[in-house]
């Protein structure tokens, strides 16, 4: 599922998700190394058409692992001090990169990316929020593809 539709199926949460990203330029990725351990590295990320993108620079190892195996985690920048202003936000899938010259060429078009570069549409299969209620809950919201979104109180 792209971002479009998971933003048609629960719009709030899409909503909240863009303005955490937006709210910092470099965020958190995970990949999977060849031998299956974990990877993380700084990334900027684009809401456009629809998509959520991930740009890379050329022969990255984020970018030659995902195009070895496509599954990805990605964390917002929680930015600085104790808030999490918004929330943590976390969103979950698969990655799949990009080589159609018109494609590239709109994105490059509005984004301006230093060429030559990586570019990977996602597919979703997870977005969850992380936040603090009442100064008393803490509160979990979770959605996966085909399911509605569940939310979750702890004290």
């Amino acid at each position: 599922m792209n971002w479009a539709a998971f933003s048609s199926a629960e719009p709030d949460l899409a909503r909240t998700a863009e303005e955490r990203f937006g709210a910092f330029t470099h965020h958190v990725l995970a990949t999977l190394r060849k031998d299956g351990s974990p990877r993380t590295t700084g990334l900027e990320v684009r809401f456009l058409g629809g998509e959520l993108w991930l740009g890379m620079m050329p022969d990255s190892l984020k970018a030659l692992d995902l195009r070895r195996d496509p599954r990805f985690a990605l964390q917002a920048n929680p930015g600085e001090g104790q808030s999490l202003g918004g929330g943590d936000v976390r969103i979950a899938g698969r990655a799949f990169e990009v080589e159609e010259p018109r494609t590239k060429a709109a994105y490059v078009e509005e984004v301006k990316p230093p060429e030559p570069f990586h570019l990977f549409r996602t597919e979703l299969t997870e977005v969850v929020r992380t936040c603090v209620e009442d100064e008393k809950y803490l509160v979990l919201q979770i959605w996966k593809p085909g399911q509605p979104s569940r939310t979750i109180k702890r004290t």
